[in-house]
């Protein structure tokens, strides 16, 4: 995209604000009032603290600040965050700075992220570079000044939430985290593996280990994928490795905690859709078949629903205040036009918010709902 991009003059202050701003409408409009933004700069963050300052923040906003790919780009973005307030310490609750985001490697979709086997084009055929070899991706940052990096996070008690698509790539994740952790302990920081696609049985294996020991290792996962860029996964990753991409029950099975996501804009943002996709497994045009992946890692919808609610919730350093209804936590409600516990499963995709509450006031109603909201 950086070709494109680089023809796009750059931001203003208010044009982040007003974006900011619409998107608020939009997430209220989803009966969604917390989520997790990756990768900002400066920018982002003088918009969303000007937005708290002058009370229009109407969202819970976990932001993680852009770290690079180099020991010096890290530094940089140290500097950043240790000039903001810091975990544990909340603007209102309303903004958090919660970490760095890093890229271990690249995308399902373009075949470049770090894999063991070949990529495969058409479900079958070996995804061939120049050399006539196979394609196994490869990783966005030296695994060496990685390791550094993290350290360097790490030793300054700084979440680190590292983008790994390929079975290669989450395996230097996790072991980078066990690293980390065994030499320096620091229970409570929740490291992260974003979209944590195809976790091998190591993988599996040291994420339980560092969520039992540390309170950390815990994927942030797209169930939506599976959906809305189904098609292309199926036939990317192949037959072999379909049935083990997003293995929501096998980590269930296994005590793995994870939050729910949708990687906006890669796929909608509307967490409905991830909770419906985690049960369904569908694809969105059925090039592979309805159901490439399989059904065995499907999850039910009480599961679902948590993953994109309580457990989310933690990932934000927020699991105090949000993401169950109970008595002494923050008056965060959506009310929808159906019971997810008793519709078909095909029913929940299309779900409609009738009005969203953050702290207790009403910041969505939808038109034409026949829910009456005093003085208004």
């Amino acid at each position: 995209m950086d070709p494109v991009r680089h023809l796009i003059p750059p931001f203003t202050l208010e044009q982040v604000r007003q974006g900011i701003l619409h998107m608020q409408e939009v997430l209220h409009s989803e009966g969604m009032t917390g989520v997790k933004d990756p990768d900002i700069s400066q920018i982002h963050w003088d918009a969303y603290k000007s937005l708290f300052d002058e009370g229009k923040l109407k969202e819970r906003v976990c932001v993680l600040w852009h770290a690079g790919s180099t020991m010096e780009s890290a530094r940089t973005a140290l500097a950043e965050i240790n000039s903001a307030p810091r975990l544990p310490a909340r603007l209102g609750d309303r903004l958090l700075s919660c970490g760095v985001k890093m890229y271990m490697d690249g995308s399902g979709g373009a075949r470049t992220g770090w894999l063991y086997g070949d990529w495969l084009r058409n479900g079958t055929t070996p995804d061939l570079t120049s050399t006539g070899a196979g394609n196994r991706g490869y990783p966005q940052i030296d695994p060496a000044v990685y390791q550094d990096m993290v350290r360097l996070f790490h030793q300054n008690g700084v979440p680190v939430g590292t983008h790994a698509v390929g079975d290669r790539a989450m395996d230097w994740v996790v072991d980078t985290y066990a690293l980390v952790e065994k030499e320096n302990p620091k229970p409570g920081v929740r490291h992260s593996i974003i979209h944590a696609n195809l976790p091998t049985a190591h993988a599996l294996d040291v994420v339980a280990d560092l969520q039992k020991k540390y309170d950390a290792g815990y994927p942030e996962m797209q169930a939506e994928f599976l959906w809305w860029i189904g098609d292309i996964y199926a036939g990317n990753y192949g037959p072999k490795r379909n049935p083990n991409l997003i293995p929501l029950k096998t980590m269930q099975s296994r005590g793995i905690l994870w939050s729910g996501g949708s990687d906006f804009a890669v796929t909608p943002i509307a967490a409905r859709y991830g909770i419906w996709a985690s049960i369904a497994r569908q694809t969105a045009k059925g090039t592979y078949g309805p159901n490439p992946f399989g059904m065995a890692e499907a999850v039910d919808i009480h599961t679902a629903l948590r993953s994109y609610t309580a457990w989310s919730a933690r990932q934000m350093f927020l699991e105090d205040k949000i993401g169950t209804l109970e008595v002494g936590k923050r008056a965060d409600v959506a009310v929808w036009d159906r019971d997810l516990y008793s519709v078909p499963t095909d029913h929940i995709k299309d779900m409609k918010c009738l009005m969203t509450l953050l702290d207790g006031e009403v910041v969505y109603i939808a038109g034409g709902s026949a829910i009456k909201v005093p003085g208004r």
